[in-house]
């Protein structure tokens, strides 16, 4: 495959595609309308069609790009498979953004819901990217940005949300090292707080959480992209979370486990 194999554009179109998960709101939605912005033509997978098809609307009024709806549930293996045979077709760019949090404590949480959580936040992420990457290397060309979060650079946000988005920080560190020399980039976005339906979802009050370390949607993605023109595997958008982060390297993990406790407040959540 090259560069300019029709497989990797929507049926009579010339422009790159994008295939961006979870993107009817949030960091996922900010996203697909910044690659729209940059010439992308889109591919949209979420569970709810009529915010995917609003979605393609506006990025094809205000962009003139094409989008492909896939509705789609990334808990079932059914769909997951859907979609992984549409990026074993060929895109450009891939951003694996769909995960959840739950509330409640992880004990009384129904076991059912907590697989769900797995295979979205980790399951999906590591079965689209397989599916992504080989057309990619081929082509000589691609990128893979996964929606990790500072929960799992400094646990404390919640047991298996946590536990999960360290997997996804771990997972492209080791593919990095893969795909050096192939002209594919792949990169871990681990955003801190964000205004997003995220925290209403998991039952978390806004309001209870420092003003201060507050982004903005089109912060994190500006950061993004920013870190992926300098090759940077770890993105952690905003200065005061680059702060935190490194400060969290430094000392010992009980006292950053108490510090994110106390700026966070995980109880009630997992």
């Amino acid at each position: 495959m090259t560069e300019s194999s029709p497989v990797s554009r929507l049926p009579g179109a010339h422009r790159p595609v994008a295939v961006v998960t979870g993107p009817t709101s949030g960091i996922g939605k900010a996203y697909a309308i910044r690659l729209a912005s940059l010439g992308y033509d889109l591919v949209l997978v979420a569970r709810d069609e009529q915010r995917l098809a609003a979605l393609a609307h506006d990025c094809e009024v205000r962009f003139g790009a094409r989008a492909e709806i896939v509705p789609a549930d990334l808990s079932r293996t059914a769909d997951r498979d859907r979609v992984a045979s549409r990026l074993a077709e060929g895109v450009e760019f891939l951003v694996n953004n769909a995960g959840f949090g739950n509330s409640g404590e992880f004990w009384t949480v129904d076991p059912e819901l907590l697989q769900r959580q797995l295979d979205v936040n980790v399951t999906a992420v590591v079965r689209l990217t397989r599916a992504a990457v080989p057309p990619m290397v081929a082509a000589a060309k691609g990128t893979v940005v996964n929606v990790a979060s500072m929960a799992g650079l400094i646990p404390g946000r919640g047991s298996t949300y946590s536990a999960s988005k360290a997997y996804v920080v771990s997972f492209p560190q080791g593919l990095a090292g893969g795909l050096a020399g192939t002209g594919v980039r792949v990169q871990a976005l681990c955003p801190g707080l964000v205004h997003t339906e995220f925290h209403e979802r998991a039952g978390l009050d806004p309001g209870s959480l420092p003003r201060q370390l507050w982004l903005s949607v089109d912060e994190v993605v500006a950061g993004s992209l920013a870190d992926l023109e300098k090759n940077r595997v770890i993105s952690v958008p905003g200065m005061q979370y680059k702060a935190i982060a490194a400060v969290a390297g430094l000392i010992p993990r009980s006292l950053v486990t108490r510090l994110n406790r106390g700026l966070f407040n995980a109880r009630g959540r997992t």
